[in-house]
């Protein structure tokens, strides 16, 4: 199997749903419609193009770009034919919510729990949606790019002891 087969595999079935391709150092990557986002996984798993691994789910955030700014990438992986594909998916920070993929992949519970821990985008119908690693109190979602790097009220710190 190659990416070829695989992209002409997921454009064929939904030729409406892909936005974009390319590849990355051998791995295909696919941006897909957020509403078409869990059909398309749900056909790489149950088609003949057998992805069964869900290796990962993150989050991204690009704060000059109010459309796409946070989005969501979910890795796959066919275990027998090893092909990997990236697919991601865009949103504006106000509407960050794609659905869950729980029901395909059991393994996506938590990834999408850290998901919404660090960078707030809710996924419907997950069975248990709560804030896993940070403290709950701490108010906001400390992978957004909003945030400076290091915290500005340290006084024991001298930059330039970091070369800045």
């Amino acid at each position: 199997m190659t990416n070829e087969y695989v992209l002409e595999a997921i454009s064929r079935e939904f030729p409406e749903s892909v936005i974009s391709h390319f590849d990355s150092y051998g791995m295909l990557t696919v941006e897909i419609k957020k509403e078409d986002i869990k059909m398309v996984i749900h056909h790489l798993k149950a088609s003949i193009l057998d992805f069964q691994f869900l290796t990962d789910i993150t989050g991204i955030h690009y704060p000059d770009n109010k459309e796409r700014e946070l989005g969501v990438i979910y890795h796959l992986h066919n275990l027998i034919s090893n092909v990997r594909v990236r697919l991601k998916t865009f949103m504006p920070k106000l509407n960050a919510e794609v659905e869950s993929i729980t029901d395909l992949y059991a393994g996506a519970n938590w990834m999408e729990r850290e998901t919404f821990d660090f960078f707030g985008i809710k996924f419907r119908n997950h069975p248990d949606l709560r804030i896993i690693l940070n403290d709950p109190e701490l108010g906001v979602h400390p992978m957004l790019k909003e945030f400076p790097l290091e915290d500005q009220t340290r006084t024991d710190k001298d930059d330039k002891m970091f070369g800045r």
